[in-house]
């Protein structure tokens, strides 16, 4: 029987609002292709720059002759599956650096884009798991923002694979080379997923400072301040600023809890207020020591940069003139790109066009098609809930399924986004290795200084790098034990290859100095043991 008027009209109506809702979210989760250019280019170059910080601490963190050499690896993370972990030998290790910086240039100029951005986060997952006690926040969000680039279509613009493939269709069938662009801007799930990747970071720690009372109350930076193993540049002199810093404060936590509006407003409303947020953490940059953590979260700011900001930019290149300049920049850029590119091997291979053909209606391209919907919409969609499982479940809001969590574990994707959170640091903490040489005298073997309990002028010096600080602080904590015995030990062995003068046994001292920001007074100072070491004695792996 034929439904009724009103029935027609109830679906009509439905359908329209149904069309509406869909509209309504794919104008908040589209992405400019320009932008995952400029995304894309952003992660090649943090990819590059983070391999050469590392390198500063390469033989004590990623070999056999540092901190955590592979029998202790072993050991303690026996479930960890790393490439760097099949050898502690610096030439291979070093290849693996190697062969990521080459994967990470490959990402950064758009050469087999989706396949160096698929090797690249391999590789990175397998370097983060060699050495879990120098990881920080910035490394959680570097390799969540490239596991959801492997879905996005990076290499649509301003790239060597957009030159080829313009290329190829010129000299096909006479399309313009923007053809294959298919449209300024591409909403999907996948451009979902990596804005609410940010979104979930800041509402999760939002969250955790809510439950913090120095935060709510508007003094928690300067309390952070005060802990000077973190603060240089502009934050040695900005500890002084009480009254400054508790506006950066509520400033700070207010852009937390306003958050939400960097997915729910559009074009340049959200360019503003991502603006704020990228303003703040340029301001982290030059205050607080927290390696490439600030940097991180300004290039994964750039996919919220939509059509009429790049268009808005576009015109304040011609009312500056720069539009000729970019334009032979481009024009030089393809035209190196189409010299490397021929320069390369060039094996005879059928014709796009004839490889479709051949597919097409074959029951291997209809499973080829498949796979690609379950590649590009299906496997994002799953990773996108587990995560916003894992955050909510980090805050105390959900539980994760078993299978669900140890999915999320394999691929190094749980989150926490703490941050400086509940209980902001504010102690200032430093380390002394006093080693008894064999003539007798004493020696900092960490630092190469004198030994002293006294209280450095600036802490933050006393630690090579920020990742030098993030490990000694997990030393510290009392899951980790074992390391103390295997940071003693490298300490031993890096004394004693670099002087003349052996070191016959070292013991390790954390000691700690806490100011109150409003009066500078001491509330607080002491020093404690952590490890006495026999250099000469066996290798030892505490219980």
């Amino acid at each position: 029987m034929a439904g009724t008027p009103s029935d027609s009209t109830a679906r009509s109506r439905l359908s329209a609002a149904v069309r509406r809702l869909g509209d309504a979210v794919a104008a908040r989760v589209s992405v400019d292709r320009r932008a995952l250019a400029a995304f894309r280019i952003g992660l090649g170059t943090l990819l590059i720059v983070d391999l050469l910080l590392r390198s500063r601490s390469f033989t004590a963190f990623y070999t056999d002759a540092g901190v955590l050499p592979l029998r202790a690896f072993a050991s303690d993370y026996a479930t960890n599956n790393s490439l760097h972990a099949l050898s502690g030998e610096p030439w291979a290790v070093g290849l693996l650096f190697a062969l990521a910086g080459v994967l990470a240039l490959s990402l950064a100029v758009g050469y087999r884009t989706r396949l160096a951005t698929v090797a690249s986060w391999l590789l990175l997952v397998s370097l983060h798991a060699r050495n879990p006690m120098v990881l920080n926040s910035g490394d959680t969000l570097l390799r969540m923002l490239l596991f959801w680039s492997v879905f996005l279509p990076l290499g649509a613009r301003w790239s060597v694979d957009a030159v080829r493939r313009a290329d190829r269709e010129a000299g096909g069938d006479g399309d313009s080379p923007s053809s294959s662009s298919g449209g300024t801007a591409v909403a999907s799930v996948a451009t979902m997923a990596v804005l609410l990747q940010i979104l979930v970071m800041y509402l999760t720690n939002a969250v955790h400072k809510f439950a913090s009372e120095p935060w709510m109350s508007g003094e928690a930076v300067a309390y952070v301040m005060q802990a000077d193993q973190f603060t240089y540049l502009l934050g040695a002199y900005l500890a002084e600023f009480t009254g400054l810093l508790r506006v950066f404060t509520v400033l700070w936590v207010a852009l937390l809890f306003a958050s939400p509006l960097l997915l729910l407003l559009t074009g340049l409303p959200r360019a503003g207020l991502a603006s704020l947020f990228v303003g703040m953490h340029l301001g982290m940059a030059v205050t607080i020591r927290v390696g490439l953590f600030p940097i991180i979260v300004v290039v994964g700011f750039i996919p919220f940069l939509q059509t009429p900001v790049w268009d808005a930019l576009g015109r304040v290149a011609d009312r500056l003139n720069l539009s000729a300049p970019l334009a032979r920049w481009k024009a030089r850029s393809e035209s190196l790109a189409r010299t490397a590119l021929s320069a390369g091997p060039s094996l005879p291979r059928p014709a796009a066009s004839e490889r479709l053909d051949s597919l097409r209606g074959s029951d291997l391209g209809a499973g080829l098609a498949r796979g690609r919907v379950l590649f590009t919409t299906v496997l994002p969609y799953v990773f996108l809930v587990l995560i916003l499982l894992s955050s909510a479940a980090s805050v105390g809001y959900a539980e994760v399924p078993e299978p669900a969590d140890e999915a999320l574990d394999a691929a190094e994707m749980d989150q926490s986004w703490q941050m400086f959170a509940p209980d902001p640091i504010h102690t200032t903490r430093w380390y002394v290795a006093a080693g008894t040489l064999e003539d007798g005298s004493e020696r900092d073997v960490f630092r190469d200084a004198p030994v002293t309990f006294d209280r450095p002028a600036r802490a933050e010096t006393t630690y090579p790098t920020s990742r030098w600080r993030k490990y000694l602080k997990n030393v510290y904590g009392a899951d980790n034990e074992n390391h103390r015995s295997y940071l003693a030990n490298y300490l031993c062995g890096e004394w004693n290859r670099t002087h003349e003068t052996a070191v016959e046994n070292v013991t390790i001292y954390q000691a700690y100095e806490r100011t109150n920001p409003y009066n500078g007074t001491v509330e607080a100072a002491n020093r404690f043991e952590l490890i006495e070491y026999d250099c000469s004695g066996p290798f030892v792996q505490r219980d």
